[in-house]
């Protein structure tokens, strides 16, 4: 399958920079609680120093959303709830294994981290604005569609696996406890975000490889390479696409 920002959506943010890994063989029953604790130090140490708003990369997502004719305060990237959380009630909700990793590190990064299980992904999936006509299902199990221009996180077969963009992902192609394969998304905007993508991307690698030893592929994406290209069959390969070369 490929992911990819659509060119409409990196256009309107030039500094859009994304880290992308696929990785297989995990399970429900690893216990993440000393990796995710050291993350959380690292979230909690800069929340010493000011409230997770004034951060350079929520400012930015704050930014975009305003663009976008949202309220920041109203929808919150998904690293800003986190941090909000963390920052309110000193910890984060346990949900599966992975999630939580997932969510330690993008509380640790300020960036927000979506996990997809892959089994429940049709085709290839793509960051764009929505027609209206996605279905998107909450966890609650409703259906919902995306308003006309609302980013989104859609499929080949038109499902849409989040809500305006960071803000909530999808119940459908939530991380459960007999999910195996996962693609793992960070996205950032802030100015010069591609050596800090590239220092979370290295550290997710390095965290399902010592946790589950799982085959990952990974790349970190950008205006010149904007796609991940993997294979699930015959060993993982995974690669930054660049234009022209799909």
């Amino acid at each position: 399958m490929q992911f990819e920002h659509s060119t409409r959506l990196r256009a309107a943010y030039p500094d859009l920079v994304a880290g992308v890994v696929h990785a297989t063989g995990i399970t429900a029953t690893a216990d993440v609680a000393r990796r995710t604790a050291g993350y959380l130090a690292v979230a909690r140490q800069r929340l010493a120093g000011g409230p997770e708003s004034g951060f350079p990369e929520i400012q930015a997502w704050r930014r975009a959303y305003a663009a976008m004719g949202l309220r920041p305060t109203r929808y919150r990237c998904a690293a800003e709830a986190l941090l909000r959380r963390l920052r309110l009630d000193g910890e984060l909700p346990r949900v599966h294994p992975l999630v939580d990793l997932c969510n330690a590190v993008s509380a640790a990064y300020a960036i927000p981290i979506a996990a997809l299980d892959l089994d429940r992904v049709d085709g290839d999936l793509v960051v764009r604005p929505a027609r209206g006509d996605e279905e998107y299902q909450t966890f609650a199990g409703d259906t919902e569609h995306p308003e006309p221009g609302e980013v989104t996180f859609a499929d080949t077969a038109g499902r849409a696996h989040a809500r305006r963009w960071t803000n909530r992902q999808s119940g459908w192609s939530a991380v459960r406890a007999g999910t195996s394969s996962v693609l793992i998304v960070a996205e950032a905007l802030h100015a010069d975000a591609e050596p800090t993508m590239n220092r979370l991307v290295a550290a997710l690698v390095r965290e399902l490889t010592d946790e589950w030893s799982a085959p990952t592929s990974h790349a970190v994406l950008t205006a010149t390479a904007p796609r991940f290209d993997t294979e699930t069959s015959g060993g993982d390969v995974g690669r930054a696409v660049s234009p022209g070369t799909r």
